[in-house]
């Protein structure tokens, strides 16, 4: 496929691929928008962007998520205030979002941690309420579903990252942006086709008139026709190359495939932790499809089970996992913006004492998913019970030698 793209004499910079590409993405997910840009960071900048925020405004953010959900907050002279998240989906807290509202609150940026989604009928009630925009970080969630309907297609904006070790991949990167409103989508267009973001108007005696240069040779754009209001934004290089948008319609295809892959690889793991009564799984409201972007679960340090043990003896065992993600509002950049300790208690607590992310990625084989498994069970019942881990206690399962 791409071998025939490169020998094609087609323009690599955008052309056929990411119009096929973003026409299925949009289809898959039910919205009548869909651009694709270089990667799910820059989704985000453009997204924040279309608030077009001013001095004095606020966005509420949850903690819980990669900085980058946040990180282009850090160029505008707004405030920022960071919403607690659920015990059970660490997902935005949508009671604690809605005390957080004042009048000069714009919008709020949620994710649907590791692939379960928000509740988002509650979210999008009280934004509704408020006059406030919704921006989806779907990072995670390509691939679940909300009572019969996509992130991405559940508010105002959603942002998708293609980057290696999300859902799906565009050779390593690359992003989406996801509306309803067509006017806001004109913008994106304009943005990340490196025009500038501005209030246009037909001129009286366009410049057109005053040239004879052939149509051909004129610069595209609105130079020779129109005239220039309100500028927003300088617009910037964000299109899509034509081989990262042909492996990712490729990749879209197989989205059951590969999101199948990952329950299955859940059920595993589920499986062995159900027995011990310390320890419980992320969940959240009903008539969700999770896509498990990561596998979370919870241990309850009253029961023994202590989280940071826990993970040095999985780590010893050859247990490969990061703990996703520190609480944002903790980085030194958000402390120096006056944020600290002590602002979202229950995210704070989850991350610090029994918070634990397994690996779970369609890649692994059988026999790395039971082996990894076999180590949960065997850390476990040392935890719980005191038993030492032996060779051979371990938990026996297909591939497991």
């Amino acid at each position: 496929m791409l071998a025939q793209l490169v020998n094609s004499g087609d323009n690599l910079s955008g052309g056929r691929c990411r119009e096929e590409f973003e026409r299925s993405f949009g289809e898959y997910l039910g919205v009548p928008h869909a651009l694709s840009v270089t990667s799910g960071t820059v989704a985000l900048e453009i997204a924040i962007r279309l608030l077009d925020l001013r001095a004095g405004d606020e966005v509420i953010a949850t903690p819980q998520t990669y900085k980058a959900s946040v990180q282009p907050l850090l160029n505008y002279p707004v405030k920022v205030r960071f919403c607690d998240v659920e015990p059970g989906s660490l997902n935005l807290d949508p009671q604690h979002f809605e005390s957080l509202i004042t009048s000069r609150t714009r919008a709020v940026i949620l994710v649907h941690y590791g692939g379960l989604p928000c509740d988002m009928d509650a979210v999008t009630a009280i934004a509704r309420r408020h006059g406030i925009t919704v921006i989806e970080d779907c990072a995670h969630a390509l691939g679940s579903e909300y009572r019969g309907r996509k992130p991405g297609a559940l508010a105002d904006i959603g942002c998708f990252s293609f980057h290696s070790s999300k859902n799906i991949t565009t050779l390593g990167e690359g992003g989406m942006i996801t509306l309803f409103d067509g006017a806001l989508a004109e913008r994106v267009d304009r943005i990340r086709s490196n025009e500038a973001d501005a209030v246009y108007h037909e001129q009286v005696r366009p410049i057109a008139e005053r040239t004879s240069a052939h149509p051909w040779m004129m610069h595209p754009g609105l130079a020779f026709t129109h005239g220039c209001g309100t500028i927003r934004y300088g617009g910037t290089n964000a299109t899509l190359a034509e081989p990262n948008a042909a492996v990712g319609t490729v990749q879209l295809l197989r989205m059951d495939e590969l999101v199948g892959r990952r329950a299955e690889i859940a059920r595993t793991y589920t499986e062995v932790l159900t027995q011990f009564p310390g320890v419980r799984m992320q969940r959240g409201t009903e008539g969700v499809r999770n896509a498990h972007h990561l596998y979370t679960f919870f241990v309850d340090p009253a029961s023994g089970i202590m989280r940071d043990r826990l993970v040095s003896r999985l780590d010893a065992l050859g247990v490969q996992m990061q703990l996703r993600y520190f609480p944002l509002h903790l980085l030194s950049e958000w402390r120096a913006m006056g944020h600290d300790l002590g602002e979202c208690p229950v995210a704070e607590r989850m991350w610090f004492e029994q918070q634990v992310n397994l690996p779970c990625h369609p890649g692994m084989t059988d026999r790395q998913v039971d082996r990894l498994a076999s180590a949960v069970d065997a850390v476990l019942r040392e935890e719980v019970r005191g038993t030492p881990i032996e060779a051979g206690t371990a938990r026996k399962t297909k591939g497991w030698t």
